[in-house]
């Protein structure tokens, strides 16, 4: 018999609505075993990689996947497939001299043979992972040295592992090219950074990371199988592409770019190389619906622009295409598949804006429009336009975000109580917890499990010790998430089952990677997200700081509870002049050094006082917070 915080089997209700899934399951185009597996060259030895927090990544841990075919009831079917799908491992051949290895991150790293060594794309979210393929490749290719990466995009899982592939002396000597799309460091940073604590929580639940592989537990990512137990890097980019029809001689191959700002992230690129035949969508177009808005937040996509981006993409490329490789999945190969793929992932994304906005006149409000938009048998007969990391649900309430915002138009919900306020209002409306819990039993046996997470989140919120509330929800959120066919919608409900039994794990991750390659404006932006307003109410000061590093001169004010920057400028009326580095700044707001570590380090003109007020007294983030409770 297991113990009630133990993961408990598919219900009746579940195994019912899979095997149904499982019977109505049809794709018009059976070839994905064949992409994912053609071009095998070799397989890591182990698949398991170790890194400075201990095993990073172990591929085996999904041999559960390769041993079964049919999904078990806990599982969708549909995405028990793609999560076989994405169990394939390796390094592979995509087409003449350009080689991926896929299975070794969520991500996908490619390696194309230069003139005098590699040219890589995306080096993976790790150096762990990253270090890893590389010798594959080398020992499998022969060894090269690598003189040019490529960054397709700004999320971290696209550059994280820079430093398994190259070093800071290597790019700084001009040894080694860093190619991105404009504004990607801005972008890096605003997204992986400035909302860097909040994410980084959040993630956990996105990517299911305490969830344990298994039927029980995370099948995949939709993308990818997981997300690596190790932290990324960043070196910034030496180049910055900024006009579509760019063509570069990189390492003596012609590659001919695409910037496609606002898509599947605000600063992405897609890239041709003619000489190959060879296009690589970067991550705009995978073998999933996307994201329009992922649970571990960012910036609202623009699905219209991300279609009319594909729509360009078939324009200029498809013509000398022969093979489409994406930053995740696998590849597709011939010019009418890779035309026919585009074109059906081009109007995925239009069809789920066009149809959102469509609704949204109407009046319907975003809860509505997601129960109304069903994917079209056109999509659902695609395995590559279902939902296995985006949905149908979520992404249409991005849709409504990105035009309308948080607020659905009813004043009854536009300054509501909050969880913890209303839950215990409502509990006590409902004539106490015991009463909800009865009622939520009656619903979970009914198979209503949504609206048993519903009822006893007022529950949890106003009373965060009740037992029976709490592990009634966690077993409804399992269930909820045996049935889902989006990786994310699996491992966040498992994640809350997991954290309603068992307690919030120690998650903290910091602040996050502050980088040496930042910029002062970057830093100093950092410095306002963490000014606490009560430290310095009443307060002013005006700091003149050079940056002997860099050579830079730049303003900071305080005042209004808020700082204020100017770049480039020095003023005479200063209450205090410091004279550092760049360096140590960052140091400080890594956490490496305190503020007298700081001033020791620096050349101090004036009252230090206003220095010690602001950056002695900066907040800090645990990354530890509740999600599904208080």
């Amino acid at each position: 018999m297991s113990e009630p915080r133990d993961p408990k089997p598919a219900s009746l209700h579940t195994t019912r609505i899979n095997e149904a899934a499982a019977a109505s399951l049809g794709f018009d185009d059976d070839g994905d075993w064949d992409r994912a597996t053609r071009g095998l060259v070799a397989t890591h030895p182990t698949g398991a990689f170790d890194g400075p927090l201990g095993t990073a990544w172990d591929i085996a841990e999904y041999d559960f996947l390769r041993d079964q075919e049919e999904a078990p009831p806990s599982v969708n079917p549909s995405l028990w497939r793609q999560g076989r799908l994405n169990a394939v491992h390796g390094l592979f051949q995509v087409a003449d001299g350009i080689w991926q290895c896929r299975g070794y991150d969520i991500s996908n790293i490619t390696f194309i043979a230069g003139t005098d060594g590699w040219v890589i794309i995306d080096p993976l979210t790790t150096a762990t992972t990253a270090a890893a393929c590389l010798e594959l490749a080398n020992t499998h290719l022969g060894e090269r040295p690598v003189t040019a990466v490529i960054y397709t995009h700004s999320h971290a899982d696209h550059y994280g592992g820079i430093l398994g592939v190259t070093t800071h002396d290597d790019v700084d000597a001009g040894n080694v090219r860093i190619l991105a799309p404009e504004g990607f460091l801005r972008e890096a940073v605003s997204e992986n950074l400035l909302a860097g604590p909040i994410m980084g929580r959040r993630a956990f639940y996105q990517f299911g990371m305490l969830v344990t592989p298994g039927p029980y537990g995370h099948i995949d990512c939709g993308l990818g199988k997981t997300i690596p137990r190790a932290q990324g890097d960043l070196i910034g980019p030496t180049e910055e592409i900024s006009i579509t029809g760019t063509e570069l001689d990189v390492d003596g191959l012609r590659i001919v770019f695409q910037n496609t700002p606002g898509t599947e992230a605000p600063a992405e690129m897609n890239f041709m190389f003619p000489d190959h035949g060879a296009l690589c969508i970067a991550e705009n177009c995978t073998h999933t619906l996307h994201n329009a808005l992922p649970f571990r937040g960012a910036q609202v996509r623009n699905t219209l622009d991300w279609s009319k981006y594909i729509q360009e993409a078939i324009d200029i490329f498809v013509g000398d295409t022969d093979t489409i490789f994406s930053t995740h999945n696998w590849p597709r190969f011939g010019n009418d598949d890779a035309r026919r793929y585009l074109e059906q992932q081009r109007d995925m994304y239009r069809w789920l804006h066009d149809q959102s906005v469509r609704l949204m006149n109407h009046g319907n409000t975003p809860r509505e429009i997601a129960e109304q938009l069903e994917l079209p048998e056109c999509f659902a007969s695609q395995s590559h336009t279902r939902g296995y990391y985006g949905t149908i649900s979520h992404n249409s309430k991005a849709v409504y975000q990105r035009y309308i915002g948080w607020y659905d138009g009813n004043p009854a919900n536009l300054n509501p109580h909050t969880p913890e306020q209303s839950g215990a209002r409502y509990v006590e409306a409902m004539g106490g917890a015991d009463e909800v819990v009865a009622k939520a039993r009656t619903a979970f046996d009914d198979g209503d499990y949504r609206w048993v997470v519903e009822l006893l989140n007022h529950v949890v919120f106003a009373d965060p010790e009740h037992e029976e509330a709490r592990l009634l929800q966690a077993d409804a959120f399992e269930q909820l998430g045996y049935q889902a066919e989006s990786g994310p919608w699996r491992d966040s409900y498992l994640m809350g089952a997991l954290e309603l039994r068992t307690g919030m794990k120690g998650l903290g991750l910091g602040i996050g990677a502050v980088s040496d390659e930042l910029t002062v404006d970057m830093l100093f932006d950092l410095v306002g997200t963490r000014l606490d307003d009560v430290t310095v109410a009443g307060r002013t000061a005006t700091i003149n700081w050079h940056f002997t590093d860099v050579n830079e001169d730049h303003v900071v004010g305080l005042d209004n509870c808020a700082i204020h920057h100017r770049p480039d400028r020095h003023v005479d009326d200063a209450t205090a002049t410091i004279s550092t580095t760049k360096a140590r700044l960052a140091d400080l707001l890594r956490g490496d050094i305190d503020v007298d570590g700081l001033l020791a380090d620096s050349k101090v003109d004036g009252d230090d006082d206003p220095i010690r007020m602001i950056f002695g007294t900066l907040d800090s983030f645990s990354g530890i917070f509740g999600i599904v409770e208080p």
